[in-house]
């Protein structure tokens, strides 16, 4: 992938998680809370893990090796969940803006939490990042229409011809 074709990836993914967050604006926190037997159970739960995954594996990118998840109690609400990733995504939008294809080429070492050491192109690590994000909307989705709220699109395609419609105008 080229550095613009990886910067286009992450402004979608980006633009997909707001999205969530707009959409999972509409419950109540019994509701934002509720356990639905999801692989992380709630649609808050969902969230976090987002935000969560992306915080660590935006320390690996920095040269970092975490060995824990931040701690999901200190979100009540969506709001205390907004205020943490929004400045998170800011810092992961801008390093992605900042590699060159040297960067996005080289092999990283990385350790994880659970399964060891691991190297890979920088590049696959960024693919896994919007990938996984993409599989846990989809379940945000589900459980939103479970809970009777509505979902919002966030299909990489709906966020293309969105692009195109505003480009035109």
């Amino acid at each position: 992938m080229t550095p613009h074709e990886m910067q286009l990836l992450f402004t979608y993914n980006d633009w997909a998680n707001k999205r969530a967050l707009q959409a999972s604006s509409a419950l109540t926190l019994e509701q934002f809370a509720k356990p639905l037997g999801n692989s992380f159970s709630s649609v808050r739960d969902t969230l976090v893990h987002l935000y969560s995954a992306e915080n660590v594996w935006l320390q690996r990118f920095k040269g970092g090796s975490p060995s824990a998840f931040p701690d999901a109690s200190q979100f009540t609400d969506l709001a205390s969940l907004e205020a943490k990733w929004t400045p998170q995504a800011a810092d992961l939008l801008n390093f992605v803006s900042s590699l060159t294809q040297e960067d996005i080429d080289r092999v990283v070492e990385y350790k994880t939490m659970k399964f060891g050491v691991y190297s890979n192109p920088l590049s696959q690590s960024l693919q896994h990042v919007v990938n996984h994000g993409t599989y846990h909307r989809g379940q945000i989705t589900t459980m939103l229409r479970q809970l009777g709220a509505q979902p919002i699109l966030t299909d990489l395609m709906h966020f293309y011809r969105e692009r195109a419609v505003a480009a035109s105008a």
